[in-house]
């Protein structure tokens, strides 16, 4: 699966968790339940993804984590705010660039509907 049928199954995914759940819990509520959802349908996630920061050609160990990591493709960034801003998207793609991915997903489940909330961040061109 390549990174933009990635992110279709993850939005779908997402909708689920918040139809089931609805906007105003804590972030942690909606990354464990997005893990778990996305885990039942087969795909490679990894939590709270350490990713180094490099430095003048030195790993450093800054305590950089990617909320989930799906199939070691896709970075996606769980938010659950009253709006997303510049500083959430430079977050991401800061992530994208540190690990070299191409695609990540903003995702603010504080959204009446959670259309609203998702943000793609591309590193480079797909």
């Amino acid at each position: 699966m390549n990174e933009n049928q990635l992110a279709k199954t993850v939005i779908g995914c997402a909708i689920t968790v918040h139809n089931a759940l609805g906007p105003g819990l804590l972030e942690s509520a909606y990354k464990e339940c997005l893990y778990f959802t996305l885990s039942e349908k087969g795909l490679y996630t990894e939590k709270e993804k350490p990713i180094p920061l490099v430095y003048k050609e030195v790993h450093l160990n800054c305590g950089y984590r990617i909320d989930l990591l799906v199939e070691n493709k896709l970075v996606i960034e769980i938010k659950s705010v009253e709006s997303l801003n510049d500083i959430h998207l430079a977050q991401t793609l800061t992530y994208l660039k540190l690990g070299n991915f191409k695609l990540g997903l903003l995702i603010n489940f504080n959204n009446v509907l959670l259309k609203h909330g998702i943000k793609r961040v591309i590193n480079g061109s797909l």
